[in-house]
């Protein structure tokens, strides 16, 4: 028999053979008693479970399960402009997670609007007095491929 004090095992294992359950850290198994595992299935197959127009303006955002596992909530992040047409396939998104999975893990779908376009910088030049030391630094580089290859790279981020 083998018992250890220090690990808060209560139970005797025969050669240090143990559940699988117990080699898991806990944050491991929070996250698989609270269905972790379904929110990381609906990502990685998003494209394959909405198609490909609904995938191409909607994302998973999270999902909310009840204890049972079962009428959960998914959330999805819609572009603007594209509510309507993810609005009206909600049905099918519900039909299509729950086929898959084989049993009721969804029961709504909550839409959240996100802005597409990229986010304007106030200060495109986020450089600005650093330019001329980066450029001073550069022209002290001895071997002339890796300054150049630099003054290019510096070149193309202040263009940006």
């Amino acid at each position: 028999m083998h018992y250890k004090q220090n690990n808060k095992e209560s139970k005797t294992y025969v050669q240090g053979l143990r559940p699988f359950g117990n080699t898991l850290p806990r944050e491991v198994k929070g996250i698989l008693k609270k269905s972790g595992y379904n929110y990381s299935e609906i990502i990685s197959k998003w494209n394959m479970l909405v198609g490909k127009d609904i995938s191409s303006c909607a994302y998973p955002k999270s999902i909310k399960i009840t204890k049972n596992n079962m009428d959960g909530t998914l959330v999805l992040a819609v572009k603007r402009g594209d509510e309507i047409v993810v609005e009206y396939s909600k049905n099918e998104i519900i039909n299509k997670i729950n086929s898959y999975f084989g049993y009721r893990l969804i029961n709504k779908v909550r839409l959240q609007t996100i802005n597409s376009e990229k986010k304007i910088m106030k200060n495109k030049n986020t450089l600005g007095k650093f330019t001329i030391n980066f450029e001073k630094k550069i022209s002290e580089i001895k071997s002339e491929n890796i300054r150049n290859s630099l003054s290019q790279l510096f070149n193309i981020i202040k263009n940006d």
